[in-house]
């Protein structure tokens, strides 16, 4: 893969999601780092998962920012390479938010997309 190839590749996490992520996985006795994965589904054809855990997988991607800690298997970057994850606590609630660069659409709630 060349360099421009993992420049696009390249996912980034805001300051206020590492904060939260720390935080989260802080609490959780074992687990390590937030997982964040694409799934087939959800009402725009693709949806993203969030597990924590307590290890990494060969092919994992790890970003880390701050203290916290994302792993990205290859397969999930793909359809996130350029994306950035942040946490938004607004009205509509707290939530991790994924802005994706390749999703052509997505659903109300944010949590699913379409390449």
């Amino acid at each position: 893969m060349g360099a421009d190839a993992k420049t696009a590749m390249k996912v980034e996490m805001t300051e206020a999601a590492a904060e939260r992520i720390a935080r989260i996985v802080s609490a959780e006795a074992g687990k390590t780092a937030l997982r964040v994965s694409v799934e087939g589904g959800g009402c725009s054809g693709f949806s993203y998962k969030f597990d924590l855990v307590d290890a990494r997988n060969e092919d994992d991607v790890a970003i880390e920012k701050d203290g916290a800690t994302v792993l990205i298997d290859d397969l999930s970057l793909v359809y996130m390479g350029g994306s950035v994850i942040d946490f938004v606590d607004d009205l509509m609630g707290q939530s991790f938010q994924i802005r994706n660069p390749n999703a052509v659409a997505s659903c109300g709630c944010g949590t699913s997309f379409s390449i």
